[in-house]
C-alpha cells in the first residue's frame, strides 16, 4: 500500500479498554506507512489491561492505570512523553440512556475532567474522543455543550463532532456513537467532519485495508460452537418474551445486522436487547429467505437457539480472531470477554475516521 517513509505519530490512549483505538491506529500505520508509537495507556479494569497486554507490546510504555490517581500529582502529567494524538472512549455510564443520567454529578462522569487536565498540560495537536450517542442530548444538550466548551478552553478551538454507526464501516453491528474531533491549529479551508464524508472516504479504500469487512452476521457466525452457548428450554421463554408492562419491545432472533453489543450481554437479556441465532438460520441455504418464514413463539421454543460466542462478539467489534485467542491464552474468562467486547470501541469506525483525518486530510501534516 502507500508507503511514505519517515512518518511518525505518537499517541496516548486514555480509557483504553482493550485497545480499539490503538488497534485501528496500528492497522492504519501498517497499511499506509506511518510509524505508530504509543507513549502510554490508562485503564482501571485489571482484566481489560490483561487483554490489552496480551495483544500489544507495551514495553517502555507508561501504564497509567487509574487516571484519577495519576492526575492527582501534576508532575505525573508533566513527565509524560510528548505525543501528537490523544484518544479515549471516556466512561459512558454517567451519560447513557441505561444509566441514571446524573452526568457530571456522577463520579464516573467526572473523569472527563482528567482528560482536560492532561490536554492543558501536554497540548497534543489533535484529539479524538468517543461516547454513547445519548451524550449529545443528555440534560437537554447542556452536558455536551459543557464538554465542548471545556475542550475549547483547554486550547482546542477547532472542534467537530458527529454520530457514527459502526454498520456503515464494514462491521455487521448497528452501533451509534458520537465522536468528537478537535485540533489546536486551523485546518485546511473548508474542512468538514461528518459520518457521510468519512464513509465516502472509507468506501474508496476499505477493500485494500487490513480490516475485517463484514456484509452481515453470517460473515461472523460459526456453524459449530460449543453446546454451552445454546439456550436451555427453561430460559427460552424469557429470551423470547416481549417484555413486561414497564418495558416492552419485540424480541426477534436472527438479526441480519447484529444489535448493539452490550457490556452486560453475559446476563442474557431478552432477544430485543441481545443477539440470538437459531441453527436453522445459520445453516440455511438462503438465510435471507429463511428470515421471511414467520414462526410462533411456541415453534421458536422448539428450535436450537444460541447466544453469540466471545470470539464472535469481538469480531462484531472489528477485532480479529487472533485477538480473542490471545486473551484466552492469558486466561481471560468468557464473562470478561463479553464485557470487554460490549465496552469496546469499534475498530473499523475508528480506522475510517483516522484514515480521513490523518491520510486524506493530513491534519497532522505528516509529510
Amino acid at each position: 500500500m502507500h508507503n511514505k517513509k519517515n512518518r511518525e505519530l505518537k499517541h496516548l490512549e486514555l480509557f483504553a479498554g482493550i485497545g480499539g483505538f490503538r488497534l485501528a491506529l496500528e492497522l492504519l500505520g501498517q497499511d499506509f506507512g506511518v510509524n505508530i508509537h504509543c507513549v502510554g495507556f490508562s485503564e482501571i479494569d485489571n482484566y481489560a489491561t490483561q487483554s490489552y497486554k496480551a495483544n500489544f507490546n507495551t514495553n517502555n510504555e507508561l501504564e497509567i492505570g487509574d487516571i484519577v490517581k495519576f492526575t492527582e500529582d501534576k508532575k505525573n502529567i508533566t513527565h509524560l512523553d510528548d505525543f501528537s494524538l490523544l484518544t479515549g472512549g471516556f466512561p459512558c455510564q454517567a451519560f447513557s440512556m441505561m444509566g441514571l443520567q446524573k452526568g457530571f454529578d456522577d463520579l464516573r462522569g467526572n473523569v472527563f475532567f482528567k482528560i482536560i487536565d492532561i490536554l492543558k498540560e501536554k497540548q497534543p495537536q489533535i484529539i479524538l474522543l468517543e461516547n454513547v450517542r445519548n451524550l449529545v442530548s443528555h440534560n437537554n444538550g447542556e452536558t455536551f455543550k459543557t464538554i465542548l466548551a471545556l475542550i475549547k478552553k483547554a486550547g482546542y478551538p477547532y472542534i467537530y463532532h458527529d454520530i457514527f454507526n459502526t454498520n456503515n464501516f464494514g462491521l455487521a453491528q448497528t452501533r451509534n456513537r458520537v465522536f468528537i474531533f478537535a485540533s489546536k491549529t486551523p485546518l485546511q479551508k473548508g474542512f468538514e467532519f461528518s459520518q457521510e464524508l468519512v464513509k465516502d472516504s472509507f468506501n474508496k479504500i476499505k477493500n485494500r485495508t487490513s480490516l475485517q469487512i463484514q456484509n452481515n452476521v453470517l460473515d461472523v457466525l460459526e456453524k459449530k460452537v460449543d453446546e454451552k452457548y445454546y439456550i436451555s428450554k427453561v430460559l427460552k421463554p424469557t429470551i423470547l418474551s416481549n417484555g413486561t408492562k414497564n418495558f416492552s419491545s419485540k424480541s426477534e432472533i436472527n438479526p441480519i445486522i447484529a444489535k448493539p453489543l452490550t457490556a452486560t450481554m453475559v446476563k442474557m437479556h431478552r432477544a430485543c436487547q441481545d443477539n440470538y441465532f437459531s441453527d436453522d438460520f445459520i445453516n440455511a441455504e438462503d438465510p435471507i429467505k429463511y428470515k421471511e418464514i414467520v414462526f410462533t413463539k411456541e415453534e421458536l421454543i422448539e428450535k436450537r437457539i444460541r447466544k453469540i460466542t466471545p470470539l464472535e462478539a469481538l469480531r462484531f467489534q472489528g477485532f480479529p480472531a487472533s485477538y480473542c485467542r490471545n486473551c484466552q491464552k492469558a486466561d481471560i474468562s468468557n464473562h470478561q470477554l463479553y464485557k470487554q467486547a460490549g465496552n469496546a470501541v469499534s475498530v473499523n469506525t475508528v480506522y475510517a475516521i483516522l484514515y480521513y483525518l490523518l491520510i486524506e486530510k493530513n491534519v497532522l501534516r505528516m509529510e
